[in-house]
C-alpha cells in the first residue's frame, strides 16, 4: 500500500533492526549484560537466514507494486555485506522459481551506525547503492556512551568534530563510487547540524515530518558554497560547543 500510494516516489524498507532498546518479546532474544553490543539488528538476521529471507522475499514482492529500496542495518563488515547480499539473491530466486510476482531487481543500501563501517566506507561503497547515515547509534558508539543513561549520554553529541568527521568519510567514499547518501537520525532535523550536513554533501535529510517545515525554509536560505566553507571549518574545532557556536553565527549572517 505504501509502494503504491508514493506513486514511483524511492520507499525504503529497512530489515529488522531490533535489540538494544528496542526489544523483541516475540524472539525470545537472550538477556544480554550489554545488549546496545550485542546480538542485534542484522546479527540477528544473518543468524537466522530462514527468519530473515521472509522479510526479504515480502520486501520483493512489495517492490512489484513501486519504487522499493531494502536498506540493512547495523552493518559493521564487508562480510555482512556480502552475507546479506547473497540472502537477498536466493529470495529473488525462491520467488521466481515459484512463479510469484516480484521486482527481478533492488537497490540494496547499507546504514552506517558503527564506527567500523564508517571507516572502511570506501571499501562497503563499490557493494551498495546508498547509505544511510544513523547519527544516534554513530555518536553513542564512537563515544562509548549509553544515550539512555542521563549520567553520561550529554557525552555524545553528534555535533562534536569526532562524528562530523566520519560523515564526511562516508559521504566523499559513495561519492567517489557515484552513490548517494541519507541520514536518518535527530541530527538532520536539527537547524544546527542543517548547515554543516549540506556543506559536507548530504544528499537526503531524513526527519520527523514536525521538522520538515523548519528545514526546508533555513535550506533555502543556504548557499551551498558558503556551507562547504562552514562544513570545512567545524571538522577543525575542538567541540560541539565551538561548532555550535561557529554555526550559530553563520546563521546570524544569512
Amino acid at each position: 500500500q505504501v509502494a503504491e500510494a508514493m506513486a514511483g516516489r524511492p520507499v525504503v524498507i529497512r530489515t529488522l533492526d531490533i535489540g538494544g532498546d528496542k526489544p523483541a518479546p516475540y524472539l525470545q532474544l537472550p538477556v544480554e549484560a550489554n545488549p546496545f553490543l550485542g546480538w542485534r539488528a542484522i546479527r540477528i538476521s544473518l543468524a537466522m537466514p530462514a527468519f530473515f529471507k521472509v522479510q526479504l522475499r515480502a520486501i520483493l514482492r512489495a517492490a512489484a507494486h513501486g519504487n522499493v529500496l531494502v536498506m540493512f542495518p547495523m552493518i559493521a563488515t564487508v562480510e555482512e555485506v556480502s552475507q546479506a547480499q547473497a540472502l537477498l539473491a536466493e529470495a529473488q530466486a525462491e520467488l521466481a522459481g515459484q512463479g510469484v510476482p516480484h521486482a527481478p531487481s533492488i537497490q540494496a543500501g547499507i546504514m552506517v551506525e558503527v564506527p567500523s563501517a564508517a571507516l572502511i566506507a570506501d571499501q562497503l561503497a563499490p557493494l551498495v547503492d546508498f547509505f544511510s547515515i544513523g547519527t544516534n547509534d554513530l555518536t553513542q558508539y564512537t563515544f562509548a556512551v549509553d544515550r539512555g543513561n542521563a549520567r553520561v549520554a550529554t557525552l555524545g553529541d553528534p555535533l562534536h568534530p569526532a562524528v562530523l568527521r566520519q560523515i564526511s568519510r562516508v559521504i566523499d567514499a559513495a561519492h567517489a563510487y557515484g552513490k548517494w547518501v541519507g541520514l536518518c537520525g535527530e541530527l538532520a532535523g536539527r537547524p544546527e547540524g542543517i548547515p554543516v550536513l549540506l556543506g559536507l554533501g548530504l544528499d537526503e535529510f531524513s526527519m520527523s515530518a514536525a521538522s520538515i517545515p523548519a528545514a526546508k525554509a533555513l535550506l533555502a536560505r543556504l548557499a551551498v558554497p558558503n556551507a562547504q566553507r562552514l562544513a570545512r571549518q567545524v571538522l577543525d574545532l575542538p567541540d560541539a560547543t565551538a561548532v555550535r557556536a561557529a554555526v550559530a553565527a553563520f546563521v546570524e549572517s544569512l
